[in-house]
C-alpha cells in the first residue's frame, strides 16, 4: 500500500470511514422514509446520487494531487464510501419491486440510479477540475 503510512492505521482509517458512512446513511434513510413513504427507494437513490457526487469529487481530489491518494482513499472512498452506498440495498430495492409486479417502478429505479450516479460522478470531476484552475 504505502510506505508512509501502516497497515494498522489504513484498517483504522476504514473502519473509521465505515461507521461514519453507516451512521449517515442510517440518518438520511429515515429522514427520507419519514418525509417520502415507502412507495419508491428515494432514500437508496438519494444516498447512491450522493456518494457518487462525493466519489467523483474525491476522485478529481485525488488526480489534480490535493489530496493524499493513501489516506483520502482509504479513508473516504473505501471506508465510508463503501458502507454510505450499497449497490446490494440498490438491487434488492428493484428485485423487491419486481416481486410486487411494479415493473415500471423497477425500471424506472435502474435508470435513475444508473444514469444519475454516472451523471453525478461527473459532477464531481468536473467541479474539482472546473475549480482548480
Amino acid at each position: 500500500m504505502t510506505s508512509t503510512i501502516s497497515n494498522f492505521a489504513l484498517y483504522a482509517f476504514v473502519a473509521l470511514g465505515g461507521a461514519c458512512g453507516a451512521s449517515l446513511r442510517f440518518y438520511i434513510s429515515q429522514l427520507i422514509l419519514n418525509s417520502l413513504g415507502k412507495g419508491f427507494p428515494f432514500a437508496t437513490l438519494a444516498v447512491n446520487i450522493s456518494g457518487s457526487l462525493i466519489m467523483g469529487t474525491l476522485y478529481g481530489l485525488i488526480e489534480q494531487g490535493v489530496l493524499e491518494v493513501s489516506v483520502y482513499r482509504t479513508l473516504i472512498g473505501i471506508g465510508f464510501l463503501g458502507a454510505f452506498t450499497t449497490f446490494s440495498t440498490f438491487s434488492l430495492d428493484t428485485l423487491l419491486l419486481l416481486q410486487q409486479g411494479d415493473v415500471i417502478k423497477a425500471i424506472l429505479n435502474v435508470l435513475l440510479n444508473v444514469s444519475l450516479c454516472i451523471f453525478a460522478a461527473g459532477v464531481g470531476v468536473y467541479l474539482v477540475t472546473f475549480l482548480s484552475k
